[in-house]
């Protein structure tokens, strides 16, 4: 009997073993609707961690290196395509499309215009068993190659469940060696009892799967060509079939329904958090209330409250502090960054020791210099908000560039949108920007310049000017009072 290979190995040594002896292809199976979703939106784009199922699968097969990846693709095939070609690019993937969904079987048969003539390994994977990990179908591979010093025509990929109702049976002689898989729905009693399930994975010698696969009969319940009588016939046929009995039943898992998806993106997020804790340094003051992306980094000693998100490829430096209520999404934080309660973070920078909220908004690339601080229910879109300024109070900057040691005063608003176009405004070092200023864009404030409360600015504002009024006019040149009072003294 095959002994079980645990994954205990950690991912560097088991990447790096050599998939030896022929070239890797890889084919995804993504043509299925999955009506048990409930779902008009096709299984494998249902999303987990923020993405699409079958991008985790295609990301996970591409840390093999394979010569290609073959996706074979149908109910709302050109979603799918879309969705693939946000992780892969053209010149790696090959869409295969499968006209009729008449099963596993039909659905490799409609790569065989691309495969059957290669003297390749063909990795097959489903498009929605997003957790399974590179390193394990690395030493699948592997083994496929050195079964009994010579390789296997195919090796299949399973698992022991204590509830395998619903998966097909590995059926096994008295000497553990393959025998046959079973469908659910056409095995007999005793072949029910059995706990080792097919797990859906499969190497194969690709020439022989696609020779194989031409006798394949749709005699079965489901009057489908099923993938799995594939095993079957190679051994019928002399071949050695090999199986990579794995020890981790939630990382092989397949999703078929809501509650399933739900449950793998509670895992994952569980596994995301401890290992930031125990790995990383970073305090969770309830774990269990958090929503952690499996792809953010965070920095050690950052404390994250509950109820907090950090979605996407987000990154959060060192000793920052992020309050309960704040969703950050594909944004990168510095260091010792204080993050109050309440606020939306997306696509947006900020650098060390800012402040930000409660109940702030930043989106857009908009991006907060070091020290810069933004407080309650100011918003920040496609702005720079530079070193050491502020702006502390209910407050809109669009499509702004502001520069240093400038206070934005409560109610201040850039006027950037003139029904047509967006136009930009400029705010230049030690400004002071009044209460309940309009700043209607495109406008450019000097350095050292003064808005008066109330100001409806619409042309530019000269260095180191005070303005006031509707419109805003000059009222005074802030430099010649400097002057005088330099005389005075």
């Amino acid at each position: 009997m095959e002994q079980s290979i645990s994954n205990e190995q950690s991912t560097e040594e088991k990447i790096e073993q050599k998939i030896e002896q022929r070239t890797l292809d890889v084919l995804v199976l993504a043509a299925g609707l999955g009506t048990r979703m409930r779902s008009d939106q096709a299984k494998v784009l249902h999303e987990l961690d923020g993405r699409a199922l079958i991008n985790h699968v295609c990301r996970t097969a591409t840390a093999l290196a394979p010569r290609k990846i073959y996706v074979v693709i149908g109910h709302q095939g050109e979603d799918v395509k879309t969705a693939v070609l946000e992780e892969l690019d053209n010149e790696h993937v090959e869409f295969v499309w499968q006209k009729e969904q008449l099963g596993t079987g039909d659905a490799v048969n409609a790569a065989r215009q691309f495969l059957e003539t290669e003297d390749s390994t063909l990795l097959i994977l489903s498009g929605d068993v997003p957790m399974i990990r590179a390193e394990t179908l690395a030493a699948l591979v592997q083994q496929h190659h050195n079964h009994r010093g010579k390789g296997a025509a195919c090796t299949l990929l399973t698992v022991k469940l204590e509830d395998p109702t619903g998966y097909g049976r590995i059926v096994r002689d008295e000497g553990g060696v393959f025998q046959k898989i079973v469908e659910q729905k056409d095995a007999n009693p005793d072949e029910k009892t059995i706990k080792e399930i097919n797990a859906g994975i499969y190497c194969f010698d690709t020439k022989k799967l696609f020779a194989a696969l031409s006798s394949v009969k749709n005699n079965n319940a489901q009057g489908e060509y099923y993938l799995t009588d594939v095993p079957g016939l190679l051994r019928d046929s002399v071949e050695n079939v090999s199986l990579y009995q794995h020890t981790d039943a939630r990382e092989v898992s397949g999703i078929n329904n809501r509650v399933e998806l739900a449950d793998l993106e509670r895992t994952l997020c569980r596994r995301t958090v401890s290992r930031m804790m125990l790995d990383y340094g970073v305090t969770f003051i309830d774990p269990k209330n958090v929503y952690i992306s499996e792809r953010a980094n965070i920095g050690r000693d950052t404390i994250i409250y509950p109820n907090v998100s950090v979605e996407g490829e987000t990154e959060i430096g060192d000793g920052c502090t992020i309050r309960s209520g704040t969703r950050i999404t594909n944004s990168r934080i510095g260091r010792g960054v204080k993050i109050l309660d309440n606020c939306v973070i997306t696509d947006s920078e900020i650098s060390d020791n800012c402040a930000v909220g409660p109940f702030a908004h930043l989106r857009g690339k908009a991006k907060m210099e070091e020290s810069a601080k933004v407080g309650n229910f100011v918003e920040l879109k496609k702005t720079v908000l530079g070193r050491g300024s502020k702006a502390s109070h209910l407050t809109y900057l669009g499509d702004a560039t502001i520069g240093e040691r400038t206070n934005i005063g409560a109610g201040t608003i850039t006027c950037n949108y003139d029904g047509k176009n967006k136009h930009s405004t400029i705010i230049e070092d030690n400004v002071k920007i009044g209460s309940d200023t309009m700043l209607v864009a495109p406008v450019r404030v000097g350095s050292g310049s003064v808005t008066g409360a109330g100001s409806v600015v619409t042309k530019d504002v000269p260095p180191d000017s005070l303005v006031a009024g509707v419109p805003a006019q000059v009222k005074k040149n802030l430099r010649e009072k400097d002057n005088t009072e330099a005389k005075s003294v």
